[in-house]
């Protein structure tokens, strides 16, 4: 700790030669004592959050730019794709069990529909493209902005409708749970 605050005087010092800045002008600009400015520089007065805030605020800096802070980590989350043969599957969460959410992008090319069962209950929105579904003995095609929705226990299968790839946004509850939503009617009144 002491090593960092020790880094801070000469730190501000290079941020406001930097910029050319007096300590007279850095004084007016913060109302900080020209006094007080140079012993933070030279290190024989400790830096305080009421002192460093002016001080970076009139150089236009983050504070963490003055006191040294580590950089902080990429805050971005990189979910990563898998690719199943002709299905490429992005989770959107991260959290087991309960309810799950994909971006799915299906190529054409897996041959004849093989439906299959398993536990759950799924959602399906049509972003790209033209799903076929079957779906027990229906066998639907939904274009982009339609969905559907049935219990994984029923024989399904889906893929492309045609010679071109589909992107799909799945919603899936492994034990069954269901993809619940509230619309407003179209007259805008109360759902």
């Amino acid at each position: 700790m002491s090593d960092v605050l020790t880094a801070v005087g000469p730190r501000l010092r290079r941020v406001r030669q930097a910029r050319g800045v007096t300590l007279g002008a850095l004084s007016e600009a913060t109302g900080i004592s020209v006094s007080t400015l140079s012993r933070l520089e030279s290190g024989q007065r400790k830096p305080s959050l009421e002192l460093l805030l002016p001080i970076a605020q009139s150089h236009g800096v983050p504070l963490d730019e003055l006191v040294g802070a580590p950089p902080v980590g990429d805050p971005r989350v990189r979910l990563q794709a898998q690719t199943f043969g002709k299905r490429t599957i992005l989770p959107l969460t991260r959290r087991p069990g309960g309810l799950r959410a994909f971006k799915m992008v299906l190529r054409p090319g897996e041959g004849e529909p093989d439906p299959k069962v398993h536990e759950g209950y799924e959602w399906l929105y049509v972003l790209d493209g033209r799903l076929r579904l079957v779906l027990d003995v229906h066998d639907i095609v939904l274009p982009p902005g339609e969905a559907a929705e049935f219990d994984t226990r029923v024989p399904h299968w889906f893929g492309p409708a045609d010679d071109r790839p589909v992107e799909v946004l799945s919603i899936f509850g492994p034990q069954g749970e269901r993809f619940h939503t509230r619309a407003r009617p179209a007259d805008g009144g109360p759902s």
